[in-house]
């Protein structure tokens, strides 16, 4: 059976962003000042064949852990539907 993973994988709230940074800085230049605390990050989306649901997630995870995410900056949620 197909899944469909739709990953976010964002920077760790304590590193800091200049890309989000920058984003802020672009906003309230166009004087969207009530917007703050913007970070950037990034959104992935596979398809896994899998014979399980549970199988699937761990197939994803492994991907997220071993090569998607850098553990060491960022942090990575998932979720996962049949397709």
């Amino acid at each position: 059976m197909k899944y469909i993973a739709e990953i976010n994988i964002m920077t760790r709230s304590e590193i800091l962003d200049p890309q989000g940074k920058a984003v802020k800085l672009g906003l309230h230049n166009l004087h969207m000042d009530t917007i703050d605390n913007v970070r950037i990050g990034k959104h992935i989306r596979l398809e896994v064949e899998s014979d399980s649901q549970e199988q699937a997630h761990e197939t994803v995870d492994s991907a997220c852990r071993q090569l998607l995410a850098n553990l060491i900056m960022e942090e990575y949620s998932f979720e996962l539907r049949p397709a």
